[in-house]
C-alpha cells in the first residue's frame, strides 16, 4: 500500500510501494507500513495521550540503516521523526504522516572499565546501561525511571539521583555519533566539530541522528544507602520548610527529592495510610554506607516519619524501585518550573494543590539539583539553567479519556498560581506537547543554537521535535 507523508514543505506526497520496496532492500531492519500488524504495536510510545499514525516506520538495527533512511528522507524532501526509548511526554516521535525512524532495537552498551567510558547505543534504555555499567562498580548520572531511555534523556539535559555529585548527563559526554542530514557521519567533542557538541548537549534533536554516545563514568556503588521517608500530609508544609533550610547545606554526594502523592500501597507503610495524600522524601547517598547512614538520619529528623524504607540498595536495582508508578499505557500531562528557592508561600500553594490531585496516581515531585550542576557556565552547554537548586514536575497521570479536562487543568492551574516563585526557565525534557516556549527552554542561547541549526539542518528537515528554527543568513 502506498503511504501518504508530510514533506519540509508541508505538503503531502504519495511514497509508493515501489519506492518503499527499495528503502528496505537498502536497510537491515524493517520498513513498516500502516496495513503490517507491527506498526501499531511498533509505533506506541510511553504516553497514551499520544496515538497518531506516522506515514511509515523505518524500524533500523544499526547506523547503516539510519544512514539509509535520512538520505531516503533527503531525496523525497520529507519530515523526519525520531524514536528513542519512546518515552517523551510531548511523545514528539509519533507525528501524523511524517516518515518515522525507530531506533529502539539499537541498544548496545560497551563498558570501557580501564579507561572509565561506555559507549551507548541511542535505543537503549537506563536499565540497559545501568545493568552493564553496574557489574563493574561504576554509573553515569542519568534519571530516576529505567524504562527512559538514553537519547532523549542526554540530548535534553538529564539529571538524577547522582547529578549533585557528578553532573549532568551531558556534562559527562565525551563524544557523539551524529548523522547529519546529508547521511553523513560525523564524531563531535570538545575538538571536532565543537558547535555542534556544544547544541546537542541539551539542545535536543534539532541537528541530526544522534546514532552512538561515549559518556564518562564514576566509581559507583554497587551499593548506596537509599530509600523514601513518608510524612503525614498534615506536617508537609512544617517539613518543606525545614527541607528547603537542609538543603542549602546538603553534602553534595546526598539527593533528596521531595514526592507529593497518594500513598502507594509500599509494604513498610501501615496500611491505614494507603491511597492517603503524602510526603515523600526519597534520598540518595552517593557514598559510604556509614556516611550515608548519619546524613539519611538528618532527613528523618524533619518531621514524625510515618514509615520508611531507608536502607543500603544496589543502585541497578533503585533505579527501578519507581518504574511501578510510570509504566506505560497510562494518559500524562506536565509542566514543569525551575526554582531557586522553596519560600513558604510557595509551599502553601504545593501542600494545598497536593490535598487536590485530581488522580489517585498524579503527584507533585520537586527534585534537588545544584552543587556540580551549578558550577558548569550557563553558556557552556546548550542546556542554560545552572543557577537553580530545584526542578518541580506536576505530573497528572490517569486511565480514561473522560478524566483529560481535569487532569490538564488541574496541571495548568497549578502551574500558573506557582509561576511567581519560579526562575521562568523550563527543562525541554518535562514540557507536553502544545506547551512550547524556546525562551523559557534556552533562554540566552537560542540565538546560537539557530545558527548551529542553520549549518547542520538549513532545511529543518528534523522539526518534529521542541523546533530550533535555522537562522536566517544574511546575504
Amino acid at each position: 500500500m502506498n503511504a501518504n507523508a508530510k514533506t519540509i514543505d508541508d505538503q503531502l506526497v504519495i511514497i509508493d510501494d515501489k519506492q518503499l520496496d527499495e528503502l528496505g532492500a537498502r536497510i537491515k531492519g524493517a520498513v513498516i507500513r500502516k496495513e503490517n500488524p507491527l506498526y501499531d504495536p511498533v509505533r506506541k510510545i510511553w504516553n497514551a495521550m499520544v496515538n497518531t499514525q506516522p506515514a511509515f516506520i523505518v524500524q533500523c538495527t544499526g547506523k547503516a540503516d539510519v544512514i539509509q533512511a535520512v538520505r531516503f528522507a533527503k531525496e523525497h524532501k520529507l519530515l523526519i521523526s525520531v524514536r528513542g526509548g519512546g518515552h517523551n511526554i510531548a511523545g514528539r516521535s509519533l507525528q501524523e504522516n511524517v516518515m518515522l525512524i525507530d531506533l529502539s532495537r539499537m541498544t548496545s552498551v560497551h563498558v570501557d572499565p580501564e579507561n572509565n567510558t561506555v559507549t551507548v547505543d541511542p535505543g537503549a534504555t537506563l536499565r540497559d546501561l545501568d545493568h552493564e555499567t553496574q557489574a563493574f562498580g561504576l554509573a553515569v548520572p542519568v534519571g530516576i525511571n529505567s524504562t527512559t531511555g538514553i537519547a532523549g534523556l542526554t540530548l535534553g539535559g538529564g539529571f538524577g539521583w547522582l547529578s549533585r555529585k557528578l553532573g549532568l548527563t551531558i556534562d559527562n559526554l565525551i563524544s557523539a555519533e551524529v548523522i547529519t542530514i546529508d547521511g553523513k557521519r560525523i564524531i563531535c567533542d570538545a575538538h571536532h566539530h565543537p558547535d555542534l557538541f556544544w547544541a546537542i548537549r541539551g539542545g535536543g534533536g534539532n541537528f541530526g541522528i544522534v546514532t552512538s554516545f561515549k559518556f564518562r563514568l564514576h566509581r559507583t556503588g554497587p551499593e548506596l544507602m537509599c530509600g523514601p521517608v513518608i510524612f503525614p500530609i498534615e506536617e508537609a508544609k512544617k517539613v518543606l520548610q525545614r527541607y528547603n533550610d537542609f538543603c542549602k547545606q546538603a553534602p553534595e554526594e546526598l539527593s533528596v527529592w521531595a514526592v507529593l502523592r497518594h500513598a502507594p500501597p509500599f509494604p513498610f507503610l501501615d496500611a491505614s495510610f494507603h491511597g492517603k495524600p503524602v510526603l515523600i522524601l526519597v534520598c540518595v547517598y552517593n557514598g559510604t554506607i556509614e556516611d550515608g547512614k548519619k546524613e539519611i538520619a538528618r532527613v528523618k529528623e524533619l518531621g514524625h516519619a510515618i514509615g520508611d524504607a531507608v536502607s543500603p540498595h544496589l543502585f541497578e536495582q533503585f533505579q527501578q524501585a519507581f518504574d511501578a508508578l510510570l509504566t506505560p499505557g497510562a494518559r500524562n500531562y506536565w509542566k514543569t518550573h525551575n526554582f531557586i528557592t522553596l519560600n513558604d508561600e510557595l509551599i502553601d500553594r504545593i501542600v494545598e494543590s497536593a490535598t487536590q490531585l485530581p488522580s489517585t496516581q498524579s503527584e507533585i515531585f520537586i527534585a534537588q539539583v545544584g552543587g556540580t550542576v551549578n558550577r558548569i557556565g550557563q553558556d557552556a552547554t546548550a542546556y542554560p539553567h545552572r543557577n537553580i537548586e530545584f526542578i518541580m514536575n506536576v505530573h497528572t497521570r490517569w486511565e480514561e479519556a473522560d478524566q483529560d479536562n481535569e487532569c490538564v487543568s488541574w496541571a495548568r492551574d497549578f502551574y500558573r498560581s506557582t509561576k511567581p516563585f519560579a526562575t521562568g526557565g523550563a527543562y525541554v525534557n518535562f514540557v507536553s506537547q502544545g506547551d512550547d516556549d524556546l525562551q523559557n527552554v534556552y533562554g540566552e542561547n537560542i540565538k546560537r543554537l539557530s545558527a548551529v541549526k542553520a549549518e547542520y539542518d538549513p532545511l529543518n528537515h528534523f522539526r518534529t521535535n521542541l523546533n530550533i528554527t535555522p537562522a536566517v543568513t544574511k546575504k
